[in-house]
């Protein structure tokens, strides 16, 4: 504590003190799990109470702004690991690109403190208004532009623990608030009246009571397996996105996801499932007269089973030039006809500068151009709707980065008329190796499931798949690591009732923001 009363007591002390709550905060992230480093946001609370009073917007901006800065850093490092699978072409990039993603998503954190020191609110409350300005920052992160809301301070919870169920009520930005105000909540105690600061004290620990007890109940609740569950296959080849794109490697890459497609099993499976990307080709081109894949498909698959794989795909656009999509396609084994497609899904949320470029021409010039290897940009599909396929329950894919966002399978079953009894996410998380990425992704995508109330699959080439119930657990025995080479066999779990956020959507978290406004707003009249 004397340490820390030094740092807090100069300037450069306070700015390492922001910069190390970020980094804790960070660390209550898979795959570190150290849940004690959420305290990290009491530290900024405080740290945003004392700002400089001849610049406390600006002292309390650029405190937010550092500790973002060393969340993004610690979060999203292995970012710099997709620069490096062509790095001739793009390794130059790579720590530009982290400098310039974690400063960027830093300045959120900053805004945030900034609302907050804005409406310097007073009292025990101001916790809730703490918890209200930063939880509406990660809110605007996660929809300003394409959005990117990786990693939000709600999902530091593992996926599939007691906390992590509040999410089926208030959605991960709900949960978020409930985070921030939990974890913050040390850092109103010094300075409070000691039956404020009891009052306090009891409510952190009430709520924090409330996830746990809550969340067990909940998962103790969960649907019972059905005897009657199609049986899913999920293929991991381990292909190496380093030498994926090598035309040599075609084939090589083909024979391998069938020969571990057609392993013998105590029962056949009624769907196979290959990840994003799952073949450095257009799938257009495989499926083209006179190639020997399509007739090898159909000699792998017996009649009625289902394939769905992630490939690249063509198409002709409105003004004649070629599309190019990320598709999700799947087959079906006919009797007589051979492999037949039975559904489509073009990925709809596209990554900025790993599938398109924003302001195009301008960054090519500068000499940027997208990590795909396409002639040209992807094409963003339709808005997502559950696709129907024989024999099996409706289904919302979601292709890679459009897991991390929360409605995005809801907004599908409005759109659609019916509503998903599964997600299916393939994503390419080769293109991070063997870095936190994947278990951060595995985290977010979880969420989904719990936050719909659906058992969710995940399909990668490299790692990490399973299959994940309703209430985002992985399933034991039915899930595979980085680095592993294999099939992963399982009943799909069964779906739950729809969830309070499956239905509401994000109005539990308006009501938590207009909360913190409210008592912003009244702490501001009363200082006036």
């Amino acid at each position: 504590m004397t340490l820390y009363r030094r740092l807090e007591s100069h300037s450069a002390g306070r700015a390492l003190l922001a910069l190390l709550a970020g980094l804790a905060v960070a660390l209550a992230h898979p795959p570190f799990g150290v849940l004690p480093g959420l305290l990290g946001f009491a530290i900024l609370l405080r740290l945003a109470d004392q700002a400089t009073p001849a610049r406390p917007l600006a002292a309390a901006f650029f405190r937010g702004w550092l500790a973002g800065l060393g969340y993004f850093a610690l979060s999203v490092w292995w970012v710099t690991e997709a620069f490096l699978v062509d790095a001739a072409a793009h390794g130059w990039m790579a720590p530009f690109a982290l400098v310039f993603l974690a400063g960027g998503l830093a300045l959120f954190w900053g805004g945030g403190l900034w609302l907050y020191r804005l409406a310097r609110p007073r009292g025990p409350a101001r916790l809730l208004v703490f918890a209200g300005a930063l939880a509406l920052a990660e809110f605007v992160r996660g929809h300003i532009f394409t959005g990117f809301p990786w990693n939000l301070p709600g999902e530091a919870w593992r996926a599939g623990g007691a906390p992590s169920q509040a999410a089926a009520l208030v959605g991960a930005y709900g949960l978020t608030w409930i985070t921030l105000a939990l974890a913050a909540s040390p850092g109103v105690l010094p300075g409070l009246p000691r039956r404020q600061a009891m009052a306090v004290g009891a409510a952190a620990v009430a709520v924090l009571a409330g996830l746990y007890g809550g969340g067990a109940w909940r998962l103790a609740t969960a649907p019972e397996p059905r005897d009657t569950a199609p049986l899913i296959r999920i293929v991991q080849a381990d292909v190496d996105q380093k030498t994926k794109w090598r035309p040599e490697n075609l084939d090589l890459i083909f024979d391998d996801y069938v020969r571990l497609s057609a392993l013998p099993a105590p029962r056949r499976p009624d769907l196979v499932i290959w990840p994003e990307g799952a073949l450095p080709a257009v799938i257009d081109d495989l499926l083209a007269p006179g190639e020997p894949y399509p007739v090898v498909l159909a000699q792998t698959f017996a009649p009625g089973q289902v394939l769905m794989l992630g490939a690249n795909r063509v198409g002709l656009g409105q003004d004649g030039a070629l599309d190019y999509f990320n598709t999700l396609v799947a087959f079906q084994r006919m009797e007589a006809s051979g492999l037949e497609v039975v559904g489509i899904y073009d990925k709809h949320r596209l990554v900025p500068f790993g599938e398109y470029l924003p302001l195009g021409e301008t960054m090519t010039r500068l000499g940027l151009r997208s990590l795909v290897n396409m002639p040209a940009d992807f094409t963003a599909g339709p808005p997502p709707q559950p696709l129907t396929l024989p024999g099996l329950p409706p289904v919302q894919p979601l292709i890679c980065y459009e897991a991390l966002f929360p409605r995005f399978t809801g907004q599908g079953a409005a759109r659609g008329g019916i509503r998903a009894e599964w997600i299916l996410n393939i994503s390419n998380d080769a293109w991070f190796g063997a870095t936190s990425g994947p278990w951060q992704h595995l985290n977010l995508s979880s969420y989904r499931a719990i936050e719909e109330g659906l058992p969710l699959v995940r399909s990668t080439p490299t790692g990490v798949s399973g299959v994940i119930d309703s209430r985002g657990r992985l399933q034991p025995g039915a899930w595979m690591s980085q680095g592993r080479r294999g099939v992963i066999d399982a009943p799909l779990p069964p779906p739950d009732g729809p969830t309070l956020f499956s239905r509401l959507g994000n109005l539990p978290f308006a009501i938590m923001l207009l909360v913190s406004g409210a008592i912003a707003v009244t702490s501001w009249i009363r200082r006036r």
